[in-house]
């Protein structure tokens, strides 16, 4: 018997022909990915500026220190730093119903009118509560994005070419609950991907590299020059090889190169092999960075925008993409203390993280390649779709 089959086809894309795309589509798409230029550029603004704010303006930085005391708790530059994710996590919470009452277009032009209005007054402040307050609206409008444009790629692009238009936006820029596995995949892959240390690298490359005795600079201009073409090889990989083999691959090289830079500190505190550890801080964060980008950077999103149904997207996204910023935020405010505590221990423990990440993936996160996001749906509610036949 011939079973019935659902119309797949994208709202912008009347006239598509199978495996391609329309212009309007390849356009659009291009326009929502520019938010994530926005996204990229305030992640990784505080690395490389970090120097010249805290010489400018006076700011204080955690101190070396053991136990929590008033001072490192108050250091201004870890709370610059740390500031934009408790912005994006608001900026989370309504991105949904925003999203859902005004539509995908409305919601992304609120985004950038929010970091447009920080990044000037980034350019303005000469206080430190001006530059949080700047950090604050910036974290709201990325927050917002984060949400809005996986969901909006993912919605308006073939099944075939989900994966790879939704990855797009990276470039530029635990407990067993079965009757529940979109809530433990979903908020499973954000907490994963942010506790395994991306953000504490991408914030803080510069005194990573300084403290491992290496050139920032440089460690800096390699590290963004292998991002680029890692990224661009996970947008051609995702709808070939599948969402879960790019996240274990990922997740396992995020763990050598996590193993590889704790080394080089361990190998510095014991000054042993003085010339090469320095070398060997460079090569795991180059690994762990490109690592990262190839698709624990764009994957969760992806799967986060399929595996929800349309009734509660908006709220179940909000929801991930919340904890997907407090994870950001605990990492990037505590990072700096965790240093103080012990650099190599800092590594190992993101090591862990990013090895048990690859347990968490090949155990509980479905393949979602070539299937509609009605057959998702389906596969994961099976009791659901035998009721309704």
């Amino acid at each position: 018997m011939e079973t019935s089959r659902v119309n797949n086809t994208p709202l912008l894309n009347k006239n598509i022909v199978a495996g391609g795309a329309t212009a309007a589509v390849v356009f659009s798409t291009l326009v929502a990915v520019s938010g994530s230029f926005v996204f990229g550029c305030s992640v990784g603004f505080s690395s490389p500026a970090e120097s010249g704010m805290i010489s400018d303006l006076g700011l204080t930085l955690a101190q070396a220190c053991i136990y929590l005391t008033l001072p490192c708790i108050a250091a201004q530059y870890s709370v610059f730093g740390s500031t934009m994710t408790i912005g994006a996590m608001l900026g989370a919470v309504i991105s949904g119903r925003i999203a859902d009452h005004f539509g995908r277009r409305a919601a992304m032009g609120l985004s950038e009118v929010l970091c447009i209005a920080g990044w000037l007054l980034i350019v303005l402040a000469k206080v430190a509560w001006l530059l949080d307050t700047a950090r604050l609206s910036i974290g709201i409008g990325i927050g917002i994005l984060s949400y809005v444009v996986p969901v909006y790629i993912a919605e308006i692009t073939p099944k075939d070419l989900r994966g790879r238009f939704t990855a797009a936006h990276q470039l530029v820029g635990l407990f067993f609950v079965p009757e529940s596995p979109r809530w433990l995949v979903g908020v499973g892959l954000m907490v994963l991907q942010q506790f395994g240390g991306v953000n504490a690298i991408a914030f803080y490359a510069s005194s990573i590299f300084e403290s491992a005795g290496f050139s920032s600079r440089v460690g800096i201009l390699a590290s963004v020059a292998l991002q680029v073409p890692m990224t661009v090889l996970s947008t051609l990989l995702t709808d070939k090889a599948g969402r879960r083999p790019l996240l274990m691959v990922s997740a396992a090289g995020t763990c050598v190169g996590a193993f590889l830079t704790g080394l080089s500190f361990l190998l510095q505190d014991l000054h042993k092999w003085n010339v090469g550890a320095p070398i060997l801080a460079l090569v795991g964060v180059l690994i762990f960075s490109g690592s990262f980008s190839l698709g624990m950077g764009g994957v969760p999103w992806i799967i986060m925008s399929e595996i929800f149904p349309i009734n509660v997207k908006g709220l179940a996204g909000s929801l991930v993409t919340v904890v997907n910023w407090l994870g950001s935020w605990i990492i990037s405010f505590g990072f700096n203390f965790l240093m103080s505590w012990s650099p190599p221990g800092t590594f190992f423990i993101f090591c862990a993280i990013c090895g048990s990440t690859v347990l968490f993936v090949a155990m509980l996160v479905p393949e979602t390649k070539g299937r509609s996001l009605e057959e998702i749906q389906a596969s994961m509610n099976p009791l659901e779709s035998h009721q309704h036949t």
